[in-house]
């Protein structure tokens, strides 16, 4: 599978290379179908798994966005990290277990911060949560694309 992705990926970069290195590009690619993805999940869930209906957990008690969240978080987390490991980042010199790790601590603050804006946009600003989920998305990203980069999955250069 990895060998498609990036004959597919090589095929697409010509018209890019004036504009992006191949990495930012590949980065861009798997990370925007990755976030496409969420998106999806986050919207069927919203709409249609939780029905915009509070959910109960016990004593627990979640807003409809929020369980939305963390339902496409728990599927695009280890396809994130597949598509980085496998194919963006693949030359870092770390080990598996240790950019597993990294990535876990860099998705966590990116998910604190998921919550953190999506809670203000839906419930200060009172604006649609699918609405709210992409412009999070996009604030996101640039932490997300600087973490990855020089913190998870870094090349350690060798003197």
């Amino acid at each position: 599978m990895v060998r498609y992705i990036d004959f597919f990926l090589k095929w697409l970069y010509p018209p890019f290379r004036p504009f992006v290195s191949r990495r930012t590009f590949q980065y861009a690619v798997c990370g925007g179908t990755n976030t496409i993805f969420d998106i999806f999940l986050f919207f069927i869930a919203y709409n249609f798994i939780f029905e915009k209906q509070l959910v109960y957990l016990g004593y627990l008690r979640i807003s409809p966005h929020v369980a939305a969240l963390l339902l496409a978080f728990t599927i695009t987390f280890p396809t994130g990290f597949m598509l980085n490991r496998y194919i963006v980042f693949r030359v870092s010199t770390l080990a598996g277990s240790i950019q597993l790790f990294r990535y876990s601590l860099t998705v966590m603050v990116s998910l604190i911060l998921n919550y953190v804006l999506l809670k203000f946009f839906v419930e200060v600003l009172g604006w649609y949560p699918t609405f709210s989920k992409i412009m999070t998305t996009f604030i996101v990203i640039g932490f997300s694309y600087l973490s990855q980069s020089y913190f998870t999955f870094k090349v350690e250069s060798y003197r």
